[in-house]
C-alpha cells in the first residue's frame, strides 16, 4: 500500500470519527432543546392542605414523611417577594421533603399577589395579625403550644419584627436565612430608592401595588450580567437533562416575582431603606417598638458567603443585638438561593439546620 492511500484511509478514519462526535453533540443538544421546549417541570409538588387562607396569605401543613415526629412543629415565613416552592422543588432537591424526613412536622406561610383590595396592607397586617394568625392555627392544628419560627430573607424580617413585638409569648426557637437588618448595608438598594430621586409616594398611590416585573428588575440589577452567564452555561450543558430541569426549576422561580402591596412597599422604602429604623430599634407598629432586645428565643441565623442581595454587612446586626442567651451565627459558602436549594444547600445548610434544631424540639 502506497503511502499516500495510507495517508488518505487515516484521514478519512479521523473525519469519520469527528462526524461521529458532532452527530452526538447535535443529538444530545436536540435532546436537551427539546426537554427545554417541553412543559414546565413540576415544583412544589410535597404532599400537604391548606389550612387557613386569606387573600395573600396561604398557610399549608405538610403530611409526615417519618414514623416518628419532632414534638414542636416548624412553621415557616417565606418572603414576600417570592413563592414558597423554592423550599420545595423536586423530590430529592426539596428542603421540606428534608425536613419531613429527618422528622419534622412542617407548616409554611406562603404568599399570592396582593389583590388590588389589598393595596393597604402594612408591616402591622403581617407582624400583628397574620403571622400571629398562622401561629394560633398551628398550635390548635398540631395540639402543641410551642414551635419554632424560621424565616426567609424578607420572611425572616417578618419573623424578627413579630419575635420583637411579642416578648411575652415568644416562639420556643427563631431560625433566619439570610435576614437583612441593617438597610444602610444594603448599598444597591439604597442608591436606587434615595429619597431625593426614587418618588415612593408618587410611585404607589398612582400603582397601588407593586409590580412583580418592578420588583423582579431591581433584583436583576443587581447582577446584570448573570442571566447571559446562566444562558451560556445551559446551552454548555444542553446535553445534560439534569442540568437543563435543574435550571429550568430556578429560571420559573426567579421570574415568578409577586407584587408587593402598596403600603408595605412605601413602609419598606421609608422605615427600612430610608429610616433604617428596625436597626436603629426606631420601628413602632401598632404603638409597640420592635426593639431586637425583646427578642429572648434560642436563635440561629445562618448567612451566605457570597450573598449578593443581603451582604453581611446587612445580616450581621441581628445577633449582636438580639437579647437570646443561645444565639448562634453560621456563614456558609453560597448565594442568596445557592444556601437554601439546590446542591450546596444539601450539603451544608440543610445538615447544619438539623444539628442544631433536632435537639430543641422535643
Amino acid at each position: 500500500m502506497s503511502a499516500t492511500a495510507s495517508d488518505t484511509r487515516g484521514a478519512e478514519s479521523v473525519a469519520g470519527r469527528v462526524q461521529s462526535e458532532i452527530d452526538r453533540a447535535i443529538q444530545r443538544n436536540v435532546k436537551g432543546l427539546s426537554y427545554l421546549a417541553s412543559p414546565a417541570p413540576t415544583v412544589g409538588s410535597s404532599p400537604k392542605d391548606v389550612i387557613y387562607k386569606r387573600g395573600t396569605l396561604n398557610l399549608y401543613h405538610y403530611h409526615p414523611m417519618s414514623d416518628e415526629v419532632y414534638r414542636v412543629p416548624v412553621l415557616i415565613v417565606m418572603a414576600t417577594s417570592n413563592r414558597g416552592y423554592i423550599l420545595d422543588l423536586a423530590p430529592g432537591q426539596s428542603f421540606v421533603e428534608f425536613l419531613l424526613k429527618s422528622g419534622y412536622d412542617v407548616y409554611l406561610i406562603d404568599w399570592t399577589p396582593p389583590s388590588p383590595e389589598e393595596k393597604s396592607l402594612r408591616f402591622e397586617d403581617y407582624t400583628l395579625d397574620f403571622i400571629p394568625e398562622c401561629i394560633r392555627r398551628v398550635r390548635k392544628d398540631s395540639g402543641v403550644k410551642e414551635l419554632t419560627l424560621l424565616g426567609y430573607c424578607m420572611g425572616g424580617v417578618l419573623s424578627v419584627i413579630y419575635a420583637a413585638l411579642h416578648p411575652k409569648t415568644p416562639p420556643k426557637n427563631l431560625v433566619c436565612f439570610t435576614t437583612p437588618i441593617n438597610f444602610a448595608s444594603m448599598e444597591l438598594f439604597a442608591k436606587w430608592s434615595d429619597k431625593r430621586y426614587f418618588d415612593v409616594d408618587r410611585l404607589v398611590d398612582t400603582l397601588g401595588n407593586v409590580p412583580g416585573e418592578l420588583i423582579f428588575t431591581g433584583f436583576e440589577m443587581l447582577r446584570p450580567a448573570s442571566r447571559i452567564a446562566g444562558q451560556l452555561q445551559l446551552w454548555e450543558n444542553m446535553w445534560n437533562e439534569d442540568h437543563v430541569k435543574s435550571f429550568r426549576m430556578f429560571e420559573r422561580w426567579s421570574t415568578d416575582t409577586l407584587p408587593l402591596a402598596g403600603e408595605y412597599f412605601r413602609q419598606t422604602t421609608k422605615e427600612l431603606i430610608w429610616e433604617n429604623n428596625l436597626c436603629k430599634g426606631e420601628l413602632v407598629l401598632g404603638g409597640r417598638r420592635a426593639d431586637l432586645a425583646n427578642i429572648t428565643s434560642p436563635i440561629l441565623h445562618v448567612v451566605a458567603e457570597h450573598d449578593h442581595i443581603v451582604p453581611y454587612a446587612a445580616a450581621k446586626p441581628l445577633i449582636e443585638r438580639v437579647g437570646s442567651k443561645e444565639k448562634e451565627e453560621v456563614m456558609l459558602k453560597g448565594g442568596h438561593i445557592s444556601l437554601v436549594a439546590g446542591a450546596n444547600a444539601q450539603r451544608r445548610l440543610w445538615p447544619k439546620l438539623d444539628a442544631w434544631l433536632s435537639v430543641r424540639s422535643v
